[in-house]
């Protein structure tokens, strides 16, 4: 009796506490790896200055509390949101201020993100955040935290670590729609193939492990779509070529 009462409360507390983390995280398994692979890129290229590590707090934070805000922007329906962004904004701001004091410099790249983030409203207000302009705008705004993390550990914003990082995740856009939303679509197919084809040629004109890489990238993008492959396996794939990118990042 006593362990069937046990199970009957810890039942409940349970899917209680799965509703709470559904309504405050949201369903991007995979955005949590565009937020921290250009983080880390950034890292391994600057080194450790005490206010990266603010910075990544205000950089996850910030990036939940503009889920939710596109989330309203999208629905029309702020009252529905308004928890998580008063949970976020606060939290986003008292990371990023230390940030600021300490590195103002930092602000240079304002601008840049306030333009992508103004991109990412026009589509969630025409709740067309799946479309592939929208997808890059992110991909860019991701990207941008690899010379933010130099500027802020005081070097010089690492360009070629960015330019790997940005060639590998827009490429990455386009194949996990071959594999997941897009797939059986030729076109889309043909679209990734070629923006392989041209990144391989980019990415070659910053070293050997660059051109290496990138040229196994264009062969998962040519050979994998088609094949029975499950989101999960897509997301092995990512991660692994996710860790090359950084070895080659680090290195370009």
């Amino acid at each position: 009796m006593t362990l069937n009462a046990g199970r009957d409360r810890s039942g409940p507390v349970t899917a209680t506490r799965r509703r709470t983390a559904r309504q405050f995280v949201p369903p991007q398994h995979g955005a949590w790896a565009m937020l921290l692979l250009p983080y880390l890129a950034g890292l391994l290229v600057a080194g450790f200055a005490w206010p990266v590590v603010p910075l990544l707090g205000a950089w996850l934070a910030g990036y939940l509390l503009s889920y939710y805000v596109l989330q309203a922007i999208k629905t029309g329906r702020l009252a529905r949101f308004r928890p998580q962004i008063q949970l976020y904004a606060p939290i986003t701001a008292v990371l990023a201020v230390p940030v600021v004091v300490a590195r103002p410099e930092v602000l240079w790249f304002a601008p840049a993100y306030a333009a992508l983030l103004a991109v990412n409203a026009w589509f969630a207000r025409r709740r067309r955040e799946r479309a592939l302009l929208n997808d890059l705008a992110s991909v860019v705004q991701s990207c941008l935290m690899v010379p933010v993390v130099a500027v802020v550990g005081e070097t010089p914003p690492a360009w070629a670590p960015f330019l790997i990082v940005l060639l590998y995740l827009t490429g990455t856009v386009l194949f996990v729609k071959t594999m997941i939303r897009e797939r059986g679509s030729v076109p889309y197919r043909r679209a990734s193939i070629v923006y392989h084809l041209a990144a391989l040629a980019a990415a070659t004109a910053t070293g050997i492990l660059a051109a290496a890489v990138f040229a196994g990238l264009l062969a998962r993008a040519w050979l994998l779509p088609g094949r029975p492959l499950a989101p999960k396996q897509v997301g092995f794939v990512e991660i692994g070529a996710s860790i090359l990118i950084l070895a080659t990042a680090a290195t370009a």
